[in-house]
């Protein structure tokens, strides 16, 4: 009894020291105020919000794991009405996807066939959370070979497709005015030279509107639930790309913004990098 006893104090000790190193490894900062935030208040925030998107950097797995605290406490709060979206798997695999949230297929079948990333396992735990608890898992992003279509031939090639096709992308022509996102586009991309055209940008486009077209498509049928959206924080960042997109397919829709960063310095944050980018900043190192 008593090596009982020791063992389960051990397994505790260990659950609370996992906790904080976790806590230790990040901030949250609400931007608009610029002052600390948990996880808790951005739940809480939530309740005048249909969808949150997360900006991530996908090889930050501090980042994952506050996903998955965010993803967890949504559910746990607002029960049978939270969603998971990801731009980690593409609409033609949500038949792949739905099949093994319904426990009918293996994880061996949904990797492949589902074509799951390389760093899968960084969202395992997301997914496998949203199968142990009957949660959707939205298959938001474009497939990847009809987003090449477009880098090589432009928007118009999609006109090519078949009625199938496209019932995997929003509504064509996908809108793709110039602007405050097009502007940021050719800087990240290192200038016009480097463009070749703007066919790139086209593609960029297809990718964020295919996300906001379907969690759009998921809200309307499922009016009330919560939606955590994942992606590459480029797409969500000062709410421009996807989180615009969202904008026209949902006018309606309550957004909040997230943003996750590695930094050297958390505790003291350059606003001159950072303000603007998201409702809530989450630096990581």
């Amino acid at each position: 009894m008593k090596l009982l006893v020791i063992l389960l104090l051990t397994c505790l000790s260990s659950v609370a020291l996992g906790q904080d190193t976790l806590t230790t490894h990040y901030k949250i900062y609400r931007t608009s105020t610029q002052k600390p935030v948990t996880i808790t208040d951005i739940v809480d925030n939530a309740a005048k919000t249909d969808v949150l998107f997360f900006g991530e950097e996908h090889n930050d797995s501090t980042a994952h794991n506050l996903e998955y605290a965010i993803f967890k406490d949504l559910a746990n709060k607002y029960p049978h009405q939270t969603a998971l979206s990801m731009e980690m798997f593409q609409t033609d695999c949500q038949l792949v996807l739905n099949e093994y949230l319904g426990d009918l297929i293996r994880e061996k079948n949904l990797i492949t066939e589902a074509r799951a990333w390389p760093n899968y396992n960084d969202y395992r735990p997301l997914v496998e959370f949203a199968k142990q608890n009957h949660l959707p898992v939205i298959a938001a992003n474009a497939p990847s070979r009809y987003t090449s279509m477009v880098t090589h031939g432009g928007l118009a090639s999609l006109q090519q497709l078949s009625a199938q096709a496209k019932t995997y992308l929003p509504p064509l022509p996908i809108d793709t005015a110039t602007g405050a996102y097009y502007d940021k586009f050719v800087k990240t991309m290192g200038g016009h030279e480097a463009m070749a055209g703007m066919q790139m940008y086209q593609s960029q486009n297809l990718w964020d509107a295919t996300m906001a077209w379907s969690i759009a498509q998921f809200l309307k049928s499922h009016p009330g639930f919560k939606i955590l959206q994942l992606n590459g924080g480029f797409h969500s960042e000062e709410k421009l790309g996807a989180v615009a997109q969202l904008k026209k397919y949902a006018p309606n829709a309550r957004i909040l913004t997230i943003a996750a960063y590695t930094d050297d310095n958390p505790d003291n944050p350059d606003w001159t990098k950072f303000t603007g980018l998201a409702d809530y900043i989450m630096l990581t190192h």
